[in-house]
């Protein structure tokens, strides 16, 4: 019964709102809802639905409390269906085909296919849709293989793990990530080769979250600009032991009091 939708774009990617804008003026006639796209500001957080919800209304982009959840009061305050794109385009081949069909591809508890980006130190990087169970081996070795010598792996993005040589033929789905304590994420795959400083990249990846805190719970907004200085200070050869265990307890600390 919906007849109102909207595309929510990060405000980074001007080259494809204008690709969908021209796509959308070509079919609407024949959608039978009317579509709306939105343009974020950049905001890494807009990735979570409710603070999704907060920029397309207006308000800065921070998560809200739940309950209630998006399908009893979401956008705008009614209830709304909000998924990313790869799960719609799921869709058609679903309504097409049926449920069973769908059901038959990847595993058990985690059907269907899954799109993975595969970047870095690989001779062919790109994007690929595979069934669910893979490993992150299989997935190098369609992206050609590590250009030198394998140092290390991030899976699921910045907010992802890191993987070693020995982690690599863990199968990537929900459920055997859950259990090996690692993440699948936004299915971002970033190879690193024995050339690349490590302490470079996590600095990196600390300043971009204390970048990209929304501000909204103390624990992360504080703890993120921490974790920061500390990372820093390890990477200077500045750091004392409480550092360490500081870096630790800041962890867990966000883990459990953030919202």
């Amino acid at each position: 019964g919906a007849t109102k939708a909207y595309i929510y774009i990060r405000g980074e990617y001007r080259e494809a709102e204008l690709l969908l804008a021209s796509a959308l003026e070509a079919t609407r006639p024949e959608l039978g809802v009317d579509i709306e796209i939105r343009r974020g500001a950049g905001a890494y957080i807009c990735g979570e639905e409710t603070a999704l919800f907060n920029s397309i209304e207006g308000f800065r982009g921070q998560p809200r409390q739940k309950p209630p959840f998006p399908t009893e009061a979401g956008l705008f305050g009614a209830p709304t269906l909000i998924n990313n794109v790869e799960t719609f385009a799921a869709i058609p081949a679903i309504v097409r085909d049926g449920g069973d069909a769908f059901a038959q591809l990847g595993t058990k508890d985690s059907t269907g296919l899954k799109l993975f980006c595969i970047s870095g130190n690989v001779a062919s990087p790109g994007v690929c849709q595979v069934e669910f169970g893979v490993t992150t081996r299989d997935l190098i070795s369609l992206a050609g293989g590590v250009t030198g010598e394998m140092q290390a792996v991030l899976t699921g993005g910045a907010a992802g793990s890191f993987l070693t040589e020995a982690q690599l033929d863990i199968p990537l789905t929900f459920e055997g990530a859950h259990d090996a304590g690692i993440s699948v994420g936004s299915g971002a795959i970033l190879v690193f080769n024995t050339s690349v400083d490590m302490g470079k990249v996590t600095h990196r990846i600390a300043e971009f979250f204390a970048h990209e805190s929304c501000g909204l719970c103390v624990p992360c907004r504080v703890g993120t600009s921490n974790q920061l200085d500390i990372v820093g200070r390890i990477r200077d050869g500045t750091d004392t032991h409480a550092d360490r265990n500081n870096l630790d307890n800041i962890g867990w600390v966000m883990c459990d009091a953030s919202i």
